[in-house]
């Protein structure tokens, strides 16, 4: 692990703005591995010391990952001008290089990872890795044996190519169709615009799994919670489970 300045780590570990923890350290509030330490300069490896910021521990956090049942009206952004961003729901974390991994849209709610594992948001969505999203979706219009047909061939969408196959599964066909559908890439609006496509355009969408992440059934909308240890893993090494066999 390489060196970082004191200041920077308080910093990054959100205990305050580069200024606030420059004033802190100056006047003596901060230990460095027992000792007080008045230069904000300072250099140490952070998994190697103990750092404690006005009597309070600073435990070090490499990467931090947090899953989020997205609700409706916010966006999938760091920040923005007129709406919430799925960032603003965060509140209990130390990392302030924070960021969703792929969108959901404004309208469209469920599991959202917020991480700064930039290595690993791009595996998630590299689309040569053709990792499998699962959502469920309230369709306007009778879904068929024919658009289930139709979606696992890949279908037109108005681009070059056509879509991937997608596995569609109808939970209720009826005026108001219930279905789960599995994707394995992200086209911008693509579920919304395969259902434009048959003339049954989407009243509702939630996502329900990237990859081996399924959402908690126990999140309501706009609630979080760290990722466990064996989700990362899973994550990392990319385990598919079941819902992956359509890629």
């Amino acid at each position: 692990m390489s060196l970082i300045r004191l200041d920077k780590y308080l910093a990054d570990m959100q205990v305050g703005t580069r200024s606030e923890v420059k004033k802190l350290i100056r006047a003596g509030k901060v230990q460095l591995n027992g000792h007080i330490c008045k230069n904000p300069d300072e250099k140490f490896d952070p998994e190697q010391s103990e750092v404690v910021a006005d009597h309070v521990p600073v435990g070090y956090a490499a990467h931090e990952y947090f899953m989020l049942n997205k609700p409706r009206g916010c966006v999938s952004a760091t920040e923005d001008s007129r709406y919430p961003t799925v960032l603003d729901y965060i509140t209990d974390h130390k990392r302030k290089d924070l960021f969703p991994v792929g969108r959901l849209d404004l309208d469209t709610e469920g599991l959202l990872l917020i991480t700064n594992d930039g290595a690993l948001a791009h595996d998630l969505l590299s689309p040569s890795k053709h990792i499998p999203k699962t959502y469920e979706a309230m369709i306007d219009g009778i879904v068929t044996a024919a658009d289930v047909e139709l979606f696992a061939k890949g279908m037109d969408i108005g681009e070059k190519k056509p879509t991937k196959p997608a596995k569609l599964v109808v939970l209720k066909a009826n005026v108001i169709s219930h279905i789960q559908i599995t994707i394995c890439e992200g086209k911008f609006h693509q579920i919304k615009r395969m259902f434009e496509a048959v003339g049954k355009p989407v009243l509702e969408l939630k996502r329900l799994s990237m990859g081996t992440l399924m959402l908690d059934e126990d999140l309501a909308p706009g609630e979080y919670r760290s990722l466990t240890d064996n989700e990362i893993y899973d994550l990392r090494h990319r385990k598919l489970d079941a819902n992956s066999e359509s890629c």
